[in-house]
């Protein structure tokens, strides 16, 4: 199913009183695969969550994450929109690269080891707040997500978002979103574009495949996003079409209002 943007904000519900700040952000670091720990950057809502989001940044996925926080790719469409998510009541959780991974999580996304590490985050996540949990990811983080969600029958994500999904391999990896089993998907699934997004790895035409290709998805939808700011990097980075530059605050109350209704 598509509709286009505008009347998606329709749908949009206003953020409620109590969800108008979030706490402070504090590092998490939690077991995953034997003799490997995986951390995240968390972030709480004031007031009961809504529901949990578990980010994958894009690019290689190194956070470069200390005990004082995120050191790289700040400028990540979702990692720079963290505090929208907050406000609007979502606990919070920014994953970055397992402790056995040192160059980022390229030709990772897509295997059962990083599957295994977001199984424990899922679980952390839920311990922490007793709230469905979604998978969250844009660009090459959206391989993470979708493969999280094919591989995990149980101990799995409640629904999952995929923003400016890469569906085209590149040279700096033999993944896409194609190879993270799309088919096996059985949970709520938001897949969101931009129509002129000008990255090579993520052509608009791709967003729709993925819908062809999300056979067993319970629910699925195609949101369109049109307009924003002249982009100031190159078309794969975040500050372009790729990364829904200026129009950021629309797509997080448009996604955030979507996962609210499933």
């Amino acid at each position: 199913m598509r509709r286009h943007i505008l009347a998606v904000l329709l749908l949009a519900v206003a953020l409620p009183a109590s969800a108008a700040w979030a706490a402070d952000e504090e590092v998490r670091t939690i077991p995953a695969r034997p003799g490997v720990t995986q951390s995240f950057l968390l972030l709480r809502p004031t007031g009961t969550p809504v529901a949990g989001v578990i980010i994958f940044a894009g690019g290689d996925g190194n956070l470069g994450m200390t005990a004082a926080g995120i050191r790289q790719l700040q400028g990540n469409f979702l990692v720079r929109t963290r505090m929208r998510w907050a406000r609007g009541g979502f606990l919070v959780a920014i994953l970055d690269q397992p402790s056995d991974r040192k160059n980022g999580l390229w030709n990772f996304r897509t295997t059962s080891d990083h599957a295994a590490d977001v199984k424990q985050a899922i679980a952390a996540v839920r311990e922490l707040a007793g709230v469905p949990v979604w998978l969250v990811g844009t660009s090459m983080g959206t391989l993470s997500a979708a493969n999280g969600a094919a591989r995990l029958t149980e101990g799995g994500p409640d629904g999952i978002v995929l923003t400016s999904s890469v569906t085209e391999t590149s040279k700096m990896t033999y993944e896409s979103v194609r190879h993270a089993g799309l088919g096996d998907i059985r949970v709520p699934t938001l897949v969101v574009h931009h129509k002129d997004d000008g990255c090579r790895s993520s052509p608009y035409s791709g967003a729709e495949d993925i819908m062809k290709a999300l056979k067993r998805a319970p629910v699925k939808e195609l949101l369109v996003f049109e307009g924003g700011s002249p982009a100031i990097s190159a078309p794969c980075e975040a500050k372009a079409p790729h990364g829904y530059l200026g129009i950021e605050a629309k797509v997080v109350s448009a996604i955030g209002a979507w996962i609210r209704a499933h």
